[in-house]
């Protein structure tokens, strides 16, 4: 522990503040859980159609419950990354999923595939998004939007780098011989970089967040984290609307997520064209995610996310209307700026209405009701796909759906509200 300070000591005396490495793990533990888990959803998807035989619905309904099962789990796993180092969740998170991923292979009758997802859903709670924005929130307030993106665009280079991996794989091997090789990914890439590089918070090597020093009171004690409790926090307008929001943004967004790679491979009678429309909804999200982290040091986060709804519901619309190879990529690119940015605004909105207090529970109590309405989507596109026999009127109801959630960003009311009606009470 002292080499661990004296080496907090130097990086913040002018060296690389630690934050950045942590920053960078978490990076790469996103780049695999991502690509071989959210992104790779729309990939299962059609292998499980097209090599056993399951309807579009059932396994919609199915892809729904790793949504529901990650959900669920989430506010496990707040608990226990306040308790224990996060490290330890990461890397069970990323057993189960390497297990869920090996027993794909074995997927033959309705009961196993919602097994499947499930189990894959609770991996993926435990390895990915809440323990890896608790942690960069940790080590970071004041560049907190810029090392958000970075650590975040691992979820689209996943997208770019695995899910073509994973979806050649599978077609080349198909279930039961591309699962052993996907498992051992899952758990090389994730389980030696969380305890190789990530550190639990600044205070383990003496820092501050952002490199400063810590703030002590007159006993020489640190001061406590600012922010709202979470009996409050989740009382809040802001909480409420702004979660009901992202509830119907991620709805449509993750729907047609895990449908894309069929509807572009449906309308182009090309699985290739459809691998590569993920890939560039990947590297779309990148650059707008970076961009985004960015631009949020001179723009207002509210009124980013505002805009962020309307593009994506312009882009379903189109969805909706388009049938060459073309339209569909260029569609894409306008789709996958918006990803990498709504799943960005969600922790960075939460952290900055409520501060770090109870940010863990606030956040993954936010991605229960998330997750519960996003795992409508995938199901709700693929019922009405087999009821109307086509994805048109699909996709213009997910935008539909991202409008409402303009509508709810507005009746949000300011970011910042409660935090600064606390420092004035």
């Amino acid at each position: 522990m002292d080499g661990n300070r004296a080496a907090g000591r130097e990086t913040s005396n002018g060296g690389l503040f630690y934050g950045w490495i942590v920053v960078g793990a978490v990076f790469v533990v996103m780049t695999v859980t991502a690509g071989l888990g959210f992104y790779n959803l729309s990939v299962y998807l059609k292998a499980f159609i097209a090599e056993r035989g399951f309807s579009v619905s059932a396994t919609s309904g199915a892809t729904a419950c790793f949504f529901v099962a990650s959900g669920f789990a989430g506010l496990g796993v707040a608990c226990l990354i306040e308790r224990y180092d996060p490290r330890w969740v990461i890397s069970a998170g990323a057993l189960l999923s390497a297990l869920a991923t090996l027993g794909a292979g074995y997927v033959e009758e309705l009961w196993q595939l919602y097994a499947f997802y499930i189990l894959f859903g609770v991996g993926y709670a435990g390895a990915a998004l809440i323990p890896g924005t608790t942690l960069v929130a940790r080590w970071f307030v004041r560049r907190r939007s810029i090392a958000l993106s970075v650590a975040s665009t691992g979820l689209s280079f996943g997208g770019i780098l695995l899910t073509p991996v994973a979806a050649a794989m599978i077609e080349e091997m198909g279930l039961g011989g591309a699962s052993p090789w996907l498992a051992s990914i899952f758990v090389l890439g994730v389980v030696p970089v969380s305890w190789l590089l990530i550190r639990p918070s600044p205070h383990a090597l003496g820092l501050g967040p952002d490199g400063d020093p810590i703030i002590r009171d007159e006993s020489g004690a640190p001061l406590p984290v600012d922010g709202i409790d979470f009996d409050n926090a989740i009382r809040s307008r802001f909480f409420v609307l702004t979660t009901i929001a992202f509830i119907f943004a991620m709805m449509a967004q993750v729907g047609v997520i895990a449908h894309l790679f069929r509807l572009v491979a449906t309308r182009s009678e090309s699985n290739d064209t459809a691998a590569l429309a993920v890939a560039v909804m990947a590297t779309a999200s990148i650059v707008g995610r970076l961009l985004g982290g960015w631009g949020l040091a001179y723009m207002s986060s509210r009124l980013f996310v505002q805009a962020l709804t309307l593009v994506q519901g312009a882009a379903l619309v189109l969805y909706s209307l388009i049938d060459s190879s073309f339209a569909l990529i260029a569609t894409t690119i306008l789709f996958g700026v918006t990803v990498g940015n709504l799943l960005m605004m969600q922790p960075l909105l939460i952290a900055e209405a409520f501060g770090l207090k109870a940010y863990g529970r606030i956040y993954s109590f936010n991605q229960l009701f998330m997750t519960l309405g996003v795992a409508t989507g995938p199901a709700a596109i693929g019922f009405l796909y087999e009821w109307l026999g086509g994805y048109d009127v699909a996709f213009l109801v997910m935008a539909a759906a991202s409008g409402l959630a303009f509508l709810l960003v507005i009746l949000g009311g300011p970011v910042r509200a409660l935090i600064e009606r606390k420092s004035n009470a």
